[in-house]
């Protein structure tokens, strides 16, 4: 982290799983984090507890609550779709970056993304994990230098995610895929098969979404060529990756001008 000076940080969606853990790793740093705001749904049946014992970290003396009020450095957005509204438009009112770690993002959510870049910084990616946005790097050099030797390489993308997930491919699979179309030049899709689909066609990126137990995330993206193959797999052991990388993410933001990043940027990835 670039700043030297404890960062005052805000959780959206802090009573989620990964909510949790955010609140989790910042308090394990108390040099360089220190929580002001804890926010979550109107609805949701924890309201008004600590959010450290929501955690399962202990008192902090901040309590889940449906907005802030208090100075902050940064937000860290890690909600469900739909909900990016309110938070945005706060951050923008209060002047402070937003980093937004939701993925599934509506329309809604990309209009509100889209006005807020234009007076706040605000870095937006499908995953917060450092090793996914590495891979994702990876994958788009190996697409490019297999169109560039003009070898035919078939393309498949498989997920795995826990039970709970709701939806599917994920948006860190979808981003793989796109980072590949821009490679490669793939015009289509198909997400699973069954029956007789027939010979696979060449311009077609397969999705195929696993939904098992408790499983944090893994992807696997395999290049298949005549007589070989090429497999890059990435995979989170714990939710703690992405939570640690949302804070990566959030101490680069602070005190940079207005606009929209991704990892890419935090990572120095040109």
């Amino acid at each position: 982290m670039t700043n030297t000076h404890t960062m005052k940080l805000v959780v959206h969606g802090a009573a989620g799983r990964m909510g949790q853990r955010i609140v989790a790793c910042a308090v394990a740093e108390p040099d360089q984090w220190q929580i002001v705001g804890a926010i979550d749904s109107g609805s949701h049946p924890r309201l008004g507890e600590d959010a450290g014992q929501v955690a399962g970290v202990g008192n902090l003396g901040i309590a889940l609550t449906t907005s802030w009020d208090t100075p902050a450095d940064v937000v860290i957005d890690f909600s469900l779709p739909g909900a990016l509204r309110g938070i945005s438009e706060a951050c923008v009112q209060r002047g402070v970056p937003l980093v937004v770690a939701t993925t599934g993002l509506e329309q809604d959510d990309e209009a509100a993304i889209n006005e807020a870049v234009q007076s706040v910084p605000v870095l937006v990616s499908p995953s917060m994990s450092l090793a996914v946005n590495i891979a994702m790097d990876l994958v788009g050099r190996a697409g490019r230098l297999l169109r560039g030797v003009g070898s035919r390489a078939d393309v498949e993308i498989i997920e795995c995610h826990h039970h709970h997930k709701e939806d599917a491919p994920s948006g860190t699979a979808l981003k793989f895929g796109q980072i590949v179309k821009d490679a490669m030049g793939q015009s289509g899709e198909t997400h699973g098969r069954e029956g007789r689909p027939g010979a696979r066609p060449e311009d077609e990126i397969g999705y195929h979404a696993v939904r098992s137990g408790d499983n944090p995330g893994e992807h696997t993206i395999l290049f298949g060529l005549e007589g070989e193959s090429l497999s890059l797999n990435v995979r989170a052991t714990n939710r703690d990756s992405y939570a640690r990388g949302a804070l990566a993410a959030a101490a680069f933001l602070v005190g940079k001008p207005a606009g929209r990043y991704d990892m890419n940027d935090v990572l120095g990835i040109s």
